[in-house]
């Protein structure tokens, strides 16, 4: 009875648009630019497009094989398919990651909405050393993020707490076109600009002698963070499909939409950039210290333009954002409201004074608590290594081992059919070798990369 009750998604967009949401977030507007800029522009992008294929697309049917099995959250899921074996294990750790992932993804959220606000006001005019003294100011300022965080975490519970359909999925089909539209209005206005050209043929001109062991190594790492593998959001998103949601197709979509708009989001940086004359390798500063002065010089010859593009991609950056941390949010309610018996209301309630909590102290160790330091990283630098480097890929690695060699075959192959309903039994085989050999291996090479052994 308890199952037939169980919340789910409404209609296959529901599905697509909620479950792309979650895939879609800073790691595409933010991440994905700046890693194309510092690996050979779109030789990184040819590798990347073959890397989901091996990798991403594998690893989220995985988990969705796990999460509409269990028609619960992720540690219940897998505790049901391990049979309650040390297996299970693994979904606990995909809820603690999800967990520690949005106490400091909340704070970037957070910094997204205060430069709207700066926007709107007209505060990132100035040259580059001005924005990067306003970033570091902001950033250090003990007060200031700690509001923007709270706002965006009770914004997340507001939709959390309305549950599946009147919550997520309602709210997924509404920021999700918008963000497309935002997209494509300022793609246009970057591309229209002077020498974009060259930032469009950096983006789609593939330069073969920057292709080496790093940028594929990159490529990898990109295709594995940018679709939300290993943080408990695929698998317990998963749990409110319906029995005839085809998995496979499903994630290829998502993967579409999750590269369109990584690729979208290169399409207004890059042409700005080349624009202006800024080099596309600025980093992980590119969004909050670069792109403000390259806005401001790109649209300079018309004032209202700069103003209103800078102002509309920093809504566009929050927006996405917000469909990751309700995904992120959603993991950890999911588990408490069912391992606990409680309300959602409560569980949502409880997972956002966690996060507040979490948030505020990765805050204040960019600031007035930096001398706070754990093995020579602030709190926010260790919670980032922690989950980045150290558990997301175990938890990846140890998902398509488990799904691979010691879930029940029949399961995880009825899961992929459709008990039998869909005839795809021959790329049922080809998805079991890639999770047996492929995907393990691309993960471990990813661990080793980052911890700087390979």
């Amino acid at each position: 009875m308890a199952k037939l009750e169980r919340a789910s998604f409404g209609s296959r967009l529901g599905v697509v648009l909620a479950t792309a949401g979650s895939a879609v977030g800073l790691g595409n507007i933010w991440r994905f630019p700046y890693m194309t800029g510092q690996n050979g522009g779109a030789v990184f992008i040819m590798i990347y497009i073959f890397c989901v294929l091996l990798l991403g697309i594998p690893c989220m049917i995985s988990e969705f094989i796990i999460g509409r099995y269990g028609q619960a959250n992720t540690a219940r899921s897998f505790r049901k398919l391990s049979g309650g074996s040390m297996w299970s294990l693994i979904g606990y750790m995909g809820v603690l990651t999800g967990f520690l992932i949005s106490g400091y993804y909340a704070v970037v959220s957070g910094w997204c909405l205060e430069y709207i606000w700066a926007s709107l006001l007209g505060k990132l005019q100035g040259d580059t050393e001005y924005i990067s003294n306003y970033f570091v100011t902001f950033s250090q300022d003990p007060v200031k993020p700690l509001f923007w965080t709270f706002l965006i975490l009770f914004a997340t519970y507001m939709i959390i707490e309305n549950g599946v359909r009147d919550g997520i999925e309602r709210a997924s089909k509404l920021m999700m076109p918008t963000l497309f539209i935002l997209l494509l209005v300022i793609v246009g206005a970057s591309c229209m600009l002077p020498n974009a050209d060259k930032g469009i043929e950096f983006l789609f001109k593939p330069d073969m002698s920057k292709l080496t062991g790093d940028v594929f190594l990159a490529a990898l790492g990109q295709s594995f963070y940018s679709l939300s593998i290993a943080m408990g959001c695929i698998c317990t998103y998963a749990s409110y499909f319906s029995r005839q949601t085809n998995l496979t197709k499903s994630a290829v979509q998502i993967g579409v939409i999750d590269f369109l708009v990584a690729l979208l989001a290169g399409l207004i940086i890059f042409p700005a950039a080349f624009s202006v004359g800024v080099k596309p390798d600025s980093g992980p500063s590119l969004i909050f210290i670069t792109l403000p002065n390259v806005f401001q010089q790109a649209f300079g010859g018309i004032p209202s333009l700069g103003y209103g593009v800078s102002v509309l991609f920093y809504i566009l950056l929050s927006m996405a954002a917000l469909t990751s941390l309700m995904s992120l949010h959603e993991v950890s309610t999911a588990f408490l409201q069912e391992e606990m018996g409680t309300t959602r209301k409560r569980a949502a309630l409880m997972v956002t004074v966690g996060c507040i909590v979490m948030g505020g102290v990765c805050s204040l160790s960019l600031g007035a608590w930096n001398g706070l330091r754990m093995f020579g990283m602030t709190v926010f630098d260790m919670f980032d290594f922690v989950t980045g480097q150290l558990f997301l890929p175990m938890v990846g690695f140890l998902t398509c081992i488990f799904i691979g060699w010691f879930a029940p075959h029949k399961i995880v192959r009825d899961e992929f059919t459709n008990q039998g309903t869909l005839r795809n039994v021959t790329m049922f085989h080809f998805y079991l070798f890639l999770v047996k050999y492929v995907c393990p291996l691309c993960i471990l090479f990813i661990f080793l990369h980052q911890l700087g052994l390979l």
